[in-house]
C-alpha cells in the first residue's frame, strides 16, 4: 500500500458558493434537500423555476458533492455523476469540491459519507446552538483527511461501490417481490376480482363448475375481468386453454392446479352491503379486540442502551413500504435488560406499527429475530385459528386502513395514536382458509425479502470501509 497523507477537509476541498447564472435560460431544475438521501435521487422530477436574475441558487457541475447542511445525520447526501449546467442546489446544500489533484471527487465522497464521518459532523451539528443541529463547513474544515496515492483511491473507491451496487440490487429486488404480494392483497381482498370473475360467468348462464374455472382464471393471471366480459361464446374452452396456456409457462406463476383450484373454490359467487360498502358473502367485519391475542409494547423508561446486543427499534427502522424492519441501527439491548426490562417480547410474525410521530409504518418480525422496540412502536399478536398475521400486515398497510387510522390521530406536541382508538377500526376478515392460502401465495416473497442479505452487506461495508479508509488493510494490487 502506498505511503498514506493526512490533512484537514479544509486544505482538500472546497465549499462552492457560486451563484447559478440565469442568463438565457428559461427554466431549470431545482434540487432540495429533501430530493436525495443516501446517494439517491428519490424521484424523477422536480422543481422547475424560472429564470429570474439573483435567486439565491448555487450553480453545480459533475463531481460535485451535496452535503445538507441541515440535520448531517439524516444522510441527506448525493454524488454528482452527470452534467449539471441546468441544474441549481438550494444554499442548504454545501457543495463540497476538491481543490487539489491529490484527492479524487469520488473517494472525498466515500470519506465523507462514511460512518465515522456522519458521526463527527453529528457532534458537531449537535453542539451548535439552534432550534435544530446544523453544520457548515467552516465547522467541519477541521476534519481530518488520510488518503493515499491516486491509483489506490481508484481501488478503495471500486471496493465501496461493489457493495454498495449489491446493496442497491437487493433493495430493488425486495421492492418488487413486495409489489408482487402487494398486487395479489389487491386483486383478492381489494377489489375482490375472483368473486367479480364468478358473478360475471353467473350472470353469462354459466353452471357452478364454469364460475369456477372463471374464478381460476383470474387468480392465476391467466386473464382479466374485461377479457372474461367480452367473452361471448365457448366460455368454458376459453377459460380452460387460457388456464392450461398460463399454467404451462415456465416460471410465470408459482401456483400449481390442484391449489388454483382450492383456491378458487374458496371465493364466494356474490357481494354483499356491509359496514365497509359490498364485500363477498360468508366475509365479516371485525374490530382489532376480537382478533389481537397480545399487545407488545414499551411504555416505561427508556432502557439502558449497550453498543451490541438485542436491536432496539424506533420509527425511522420501519421502512415505508416494506414488511422488512430495518435492524441496522446503534441502540442496543443486553439479554439481562431484554429479559427483565420489557414486559413482553416480541415473537415471528409479529406486526409491530409506529404510534407516535410518524403514524402507521408497519413491518413484521422475521423469523428468528430477537428484536425490542421503543416506546413509539406497538407490537401486535393474532389470533391465529381467526387472522393470518401475513393477511393482516397487508390489511394494515393498505389506504383504507391507513385513512382510519390518520382519523384517529391525537395532536398534541407530537401526533399520537393510542391502541383504545386502534380498536376502534373496521377490518375485513375473509375465511381463515382464504387468508391461509393467500398466505401460501406470499410467504416464498416476503422470505426472500426478510433475509438478512442487505442489512449483511451494509455491516460489511461498516466493518471493513474504516479499515479500508485507515490503511490497515492494503488494496495495492503488488
Amino acid at each position: 500500500m502506498s505511503e498514506w497523507n493526512t490533512k484537514l477537509l479544509g486544505e482538500v476541498a472546497e465549499n462552492t458558493s457560486r451563484r447559478f447564472n440565469f442568463k438565457g435560460k428559461d427554466k431549470v431544475i431545482f434540487i432540495n434537500t429533501g430530493d436525495v438521501l443516501e446517494g439517491k435521487f428519490l424521484h424523477a422530477d422536480y422543481s422547475e423555476v424560472a429564470g429570474l436574475p439573483g435567486q439565491a441558487k448555487k450553480a453545480i457541475k459533475k463531481g460535485d458533492i451535496l452535503y445538507s447542511e441541515i440535520r448531517p445525520g439524516n444522510k441527506r447526501y448525493v454524488y454528482i455523476d452527470f452534467d449539471a449546467d441546468d441544474y441549481v442546489v438550494s444554499t442548504k446544500f454545501m457543495v463540497i469540491r476538491p481543490n487539489t489533484n491529490e484527492v479524487s471527487s469520488k473517494f472525498l465522497y466515500m470519506l465523507l459519507t462514511s460512518k465515522a464521518c456522519e458521526e463527527e459532523f453529528k457532534i458537531v451539528a449537535d453542539s451548535r446552538s439552534g432550534t435544530f443541529p446544523q453544520i457548515t463547513f467552516d465547522s467541519v474544515a477541521y476534519y481530518s483527511i488520510k488518503y493515499p496515492e491516486s491509483n489506490d483511491q481508484e481501488r478503495l473507491v471500486e471496493i465501496s461501490d461493489s457493495i454498495l451496487n449489491k446493496i442497491e440490487l437487493n433493495r430493488q429486488t425486495n421492492q418488487t417481490l413486495e409489489l408482487i404480494a402487494q398486487a395479489l392483497f389487491k386483486c383478492w381482498f381489494v377489489d375482490f376480482e375472483p368473486t367479480r370473475a364468478k358473478i360475471i360467468a353467473k350472470e353469462k348462464g354459466a353452471n357452478s363448475a364454469i364460475q369456477e374455472l372463471a374464478a381460476q382464471a383470474i387468480i392465476c393471471g391467466a386473464m382479466t375481468l374485461e377479457q372474461l366480459e367480452a367473452i361471448t361464446q365457448n366460455l368454458e374452452t376459453t377459460l380452460q386453454q387460457a388456464i392450461n396456456e398460463k399454467l404451462n409457462q415456465a416460471n410465470q406463476t408459482p401456483i400449481n392446479t390442484e391449489q388454483l383450484k382450492t383456491t378458487a373454490a374458496l371465493f364466494p359467487n356474490a357481494l354483499v352491503e356491509s359496514e365497509l360498502g359490498e364485500i363477498p358473502e360468508g366475509w365479516e367485519v371485525v374490530g382489532f379486540k376480537h382478533i389481537v391475542k397480545k399487545y407488545i409494547d414499551n411504555r416505561g423508561k427508556t432502557p439502558p442502551i449497550t453498543d451490541k446486543g438485542i436491536p432496539l427499534l424506533e420509527v425511522k427502522h420501519l421502512p415505508e413500504g416494506s414488511i422488512k424492519p430495518n435492524l441496522n441501527t446503534t441502540k442496543y439491548v443486553d439479554d439481562e435488560t431484554f429479559k427483565s426490562w420489557f414486559r413482553a417480547h416480541l415473537e415471528t410474525d409479529d406486526i409491530m406499527i409506529s404510534t407516535v410521530g410518524t403514524i402507521g409504518r408497519i413491518c413484521m418480525v422475521p423469523e428468528g429475530e430477537k428484536i425490542a422496540i421503543a416506546q413509539n412502536l406497538l407490537g401486535m399478536r393474532f389470533k391465529r385459528e381467526k387472522v393470518s398475521p401475513f393477511f393482516m400486515y397487508y390489511q394494515m398497510d393498505g389506504f383504507r386502513f391507513r385513512h382510519d387510522v390518520d382519523a384517529r390521530l391525537v395532536i398534541t406536541v407530537q401526533a399520537s395514536i393510542k391502541r383504545k382508538d386502534l380498536e376502534t377500526i373496521d377490518l375485513l376478515m375473509p375465511k381463515i382458509e382464504l387468508q391461509n392460502q393467500f398466505e401460501k401465495f406470499v410467504k416464498p416473497f416476503i422470505a426472500m425479502q426478510q433475509s438478512n442479505q442487505e442489512i449483511g452487506l451494509s455491516e460489511v461495508r461498516d466493518i471493513l470501509l474504516p479499515k479500508l479508509l485507515s490503511g490497515e488493510l492494503s488494496v495495492s494490487s503488488d
